[in-house]
């Protein structure tokens, strides 16, 4: 195996992997194959290996270590505080400092002191399933040989780090199979940049090259502070199919030693189209040589500096075909001859025939077989193996917003919610009928068999030929099933707008606190990691907006070893939950956000970005910001970072909120209607309250799409309201609304309903 100490980009390749890390390998890789990346060469491991060895460390830092209980916070600082001190005094030998110097000064002719990047790049030997992405940091505009091999110091030192330390400790790695190698890299100081794919990620269309454009660095593009040119070229014979030119006026530019700062564009380029013609042609072909280097379509950075192209990066996108289709809804036509014995809300439409089995609690969902009637007074996320079985469900408690309603729904099981007494009522084992659409539970079954009955079409309403119906705002869909992905996925959905993450956890089953405790907390992330997987897969280059964790301590309470770990509440739907939660305690959140750096970094599905539930104050959105890019979650064209607007501090400060820096907001309609009237959303008593088409709440749905828009962020809703009510959902498309998030029995209906909205304001 080769051991050198400091390697160029251009002895450096895919098999190198152990030695210089996957982003060095990537880099060279791309060098070598003749492609136009910043030169550089790296650190290799065995150089740190070197440090460890030749400073005789790793007794020091085991000993330390050993007296380290990693779940305390303050001791895991503490001890990480120790580490880092020891390598960053670690003497380095002159043999090792005269190639590092060496080879600086040969990277630009004439210059001896040019601008790097100094990153990390971990390696590991032997730990299968082990991913360090965004554990370590990365230092960019280092100028000088003296700040070159301190920044080398920081990074060896930052495989120390507490994240890394705990995230080793409780997967039980060894923390010295572990090793870092330091790429480093030239900056370039962009004219222009941009991204590129090299398949149409939107579309799907592999004969088409996407590239975006802005003048100066790439990170207001990233940002969303700019809006950068688009152009799409043909690949068959590298044609330019259009050009979407997007007025510039400011941008962000580096000047050495001050740092980044805003500068205006000259009046003269505002209007102007930020690449030329032939630099676009010629950037498309190297996108297209990138593609077929690597046999998979890519997600590029790329920069132009003095008239020359770069490829910053380049990372792997996905197009997956889903095979498989879901089972044709159908009502029962004839139910004249039953009894009516008890009446709820409707809350998940069609009709559904079964014996009954009532629960208590979620230690007898097992009692429920395939077919029967799940009764219960109310559900909660751990029931949700038994809702999976069921023909149809029916709870004493709950509102259309409820758990039983929203899950049904997504499920596509007819049920009523809020009959009050229908626990006390109905007998285990009793033959009912049940009919989501009304509200109503009849005694016994219908006679005849039941046939599909087709929806009369509404004469309002634009008619869908063969091809899919396309809308200007985006159709997404509600999920957090995954066995649901494959068939959802083949609906006419333009992606996920709100994937909810307590299903999976429910079907953990087990605390994910107690799992820490139990050094188990890699089970909670391969299991969420599982469960995403499936999402991802299944919508290929769609987006797949994952809400963070949002249990109340109620539903927490309810799993494996959760009453150890969560307080009684007397009103847990404003009590210990959301963004406030990750920031009281960050263990659960980092192993979430484990699964997600997983599914983005390993597998490569970048089609995952993180909505944030649930925040109070612009004070816990600039806090749990930095800690999501803490643990190596940095925004990107290919991640977004959402919030939800649930809180009507949220309504109130959007401005102050979006100024923090956000890539879109999706409205919590459930939540927000439930604050804004004061009318618990669970409690059927004050069912007749809770109104999304209140005045008040419309004031509000207006507000946030507005601002939402004069800030050129995007908007969405994934309550269940547009689901309920199509004249609102009209109104939204009317205010400016980006997309629509609904459950998956309503993606067409809601399609049709926004076609026709859309169609009257082009009239207007």
């Amino acid at each position: 195996m080769n051991s050198a100490l400091v390697l160029p980009f251009n002895k450096i390749d895919k098999d190198d992997i152990p030695l210089v890390g996957g982003k060095a390998a990537n880099l060279g890789e791309m060098i070598q194959a003749g492609l136009p990346v910043p030169n550089g060469f790296c650190v290799t491991s065995a150089a740190y290996q070197l440090i460890i060895k030749h400073n005789q460390i790793q007794p020091k830092i085991k000993q330390i270590l050993n007296q380290t209980d990693v779940h305390n916070n303050k001791d895991l600082q503490k001890s990480s505080n120790q580490i880092v001190k020891l390598i960053t005094k670690a003497k380095i030998p002159q043999e090792l400092t005269n190639q590092i110097f060496s080879s600086y000064e040969k990277l630009v002719k004439g210059n001896k002191t040019p601008l790097v990047a100094v990153r990390s790049s971990a390696t590991a030997e032997d730990l299968p399933d082990a991913s360090f992405a965004g554990q370590q940091e990365s230092f960019l505009n280092i100028k000088g040989e003296a700040n070159l091999i301190q920044a080398v110091r920081d990074a060896w030192a930052s495989l120390f780090g507490a994240r890394a330390i705990f995230y080793r400790q409780t997967k039980g790695f060894d923390h010295f199979k572990v090793s870092l190698a330091v790429p480093i890299q030239l900056m370039i100081q962009s004219e222009i940049s941009g991204v590129a794919f090299s398949i149409n990620p939107v579309t799907n269309n592999k004969n088409q090259i996407i590239i975006e454009a802005g003048y100066g660095l790439g990170d207001y593009i990233v940002q969303g502070v700019i809006t950068p040119d688009h152009y799409i070229v043909n690949k068959d014979d590298f044609t330019i199919h259009s050009r979407q030119i997007i007025p510039q006026t400011i941008k962000e530019v580096y000047k050495y030693p001050s740092g980044v700062k805003k500068k205006r564009v000259s009046k003269q380029k505002i209007n102007l189209q930020k690449l030329p013609d032939d630099l676009i042609l010629k950037l498309a072909k190297i996108v297209d040589g990138i593609q077929k280097h690597y046999y998979f379509p890519q997600d590029i950075e790329w920069a132009l500096e003095k008239g020359q192209l770069y490829i910053v990066q380049s990372r792997p996108i996905t197009t997956i075909s889903v095979a498989g289709s879901g089972k044709p809804k159908y009502q029962l036509s004839d139910l004249k001859n039953l009894k009516v014995i008890l009446q709820g809300q409707a809350a998940s439409p069609g009709i559904a025939t079964g014996k009954v089995i009532k629960i208590k609690s979620s230690t007898e969902i097992n009692k429920v077989k395939t077919g029967d009637i799940l009764v219960a007074s109310m559900t909660s996320p751990d029931f949700v193996p038994a809702m999976k079985k069921a023909a149809g469900i029916i709870t004493d408690k709950g509102g259309q917003t409820s758990h039983a309603a929203i899950v049904s729904r997504e499920l596509g099981v007819p049920a009523i919610v809020g009959t009050v007494k229908g626990t006390a009522i109905l007998k285990v084992g009793q033959t009912v009928t049940l009919d989501g659409s009304t509200g109503d539970v009849y005694n016994g079954k219908p006679e005849k068999k039941p046939r599909v009955i087709a929806k009369k079409p509404d004469k309002n309403l634009s008619k869908q030929g063969t091809e899919p119906l396309r809308t200007a705002t985006k159709i997404y869909v509600n999920l957090a099933e995954p066995d649901l992905a494959g068939t959802v996925a083949e609906k006419n959905s333009d992606g996920v707008g709100l994937l909810r993450a307590e299903f999976m956890i429910a079907q953990i089953g087990t605390h994910p606190k107690k799992l820490i405790a139990d050094k188990k907390g890699h089970v909670f992330t391969e299991k969420l990691t599982e469960g995403l997987l499936k999402f991802t897969q299944s919508f290929g280059d769609r987006p797949v907006i994952y809400r963070a964790t949002d249990f109340k301590t109620n539903e927490y309470r309810n799993l494996i070893g959760g009453s150890a770990f969560e307080p009684q509440e007397a009103n847990p739907m404003i009590g210990y939950r959301g963004v406030y939660r990750y920031l009281q305690d960050q263990s659960v959140f980092e192993l979430e956000i484990e699964a997600i750096k997983r599914v983005r970094n390993k597998y490569g599905y970048k089609n995952l970005s993180l909505m944030l539930p649930f925040v109070h104050t612009v004070d816990e959105l600039i806090k749990v910001k930095s800690l999501v890019s803490s643990m190596g979650l940095i925004r990107s064209p290919s991640f977004k970072l959402w919030m939800m607007v649930e809180v009507p501090s949220n309504v109130i400060l959007l401005d102050d909120f979006i100024n923090v820096g956000i890539d879109g907001i999706s409205i919590g309609t459930n939540d927000l209607t439930m604050l804004i009237l004061g009318a618990d959303r669970d409690n059927e008593v004050v069912s007749s309250v809770y109104d999304e088409r209140n005045p008040a709440v419309l004031w509000a749905l207006e507000k946030i799409i507005k601002t939402a828009n004069k800030h050129g962020i995007t908007s969405s809703i994934c309550g269940q309201a547009p689901s309920l009510y199509p004249d609102l959902t009209a109104k939204l498309v009317e205010w400016g609304i980006t997309s629509v998030s609904v459950s998956p029995d309503m993606l067409d209906r809601t399609r049709e309903i926004v076609s026709l909205a859309e169609k009257r304001l082009l009239k207007k």
